[in-house]
């Protein structure tokens, strides 16, 4: 596992993500990170709209979930479907995320990967 040691990395992304795309749906996978260990704890969608979002105030939110995270990966839905999607797109495109990522935890590395303190983390493959 490598993190940037640059502080909130988040906002900036988010504003870029949003600058270009407008409105649109994210998929959210929390996890806890142990280690060598990725264990995939909540997952849900949001539509963001407006820029106007920050780390501090989504990790608060994020917290609500009651569960122990340290890893929070965003992964914008594609562009094909322009804005935000209905609720059952949103569900479907979860699902098969989530059974992505149950095979392979390199999947985060498809997303936009962060720590409790919005920088950036990337899952390195282990060599033995």
């Amino acid at each position: 596992m490598s993190t940037s040691d640059r502080p909130n990395r988040f906002d900036a992304w988010l504003s870029g993500e949003y600058r270009s795309r407008g409105d649109f749906t994210m998929l959210v996978v929390l996890v806890v990170i142990d280690g060598t260990k990725i264990t995939l704890l909540r997952s849900t969608f949001m539509n963001v709209i407006g820029d106007e979002t920050h780390w501090v105030e989504l990790r608060e939110l994020l917290a609500g979930s009651g569960a122990p995270w340290n890893g929070a990966a965003f992964f914008p839905l594609s562009p094909f479907f322009a804005g935000p999607v209905s609720n059952d797109i949103a569900r479907q495109e979860l699902r098969a995320l989530e059974e992505r990522l149950r095979e392979d935890r390199r999947v985060l590395n498809e997303g936009h990967f962060f720590d409790r303190k919005g920088r950036r983390l990337k899952v390195d493959e282990l060599v033995h």
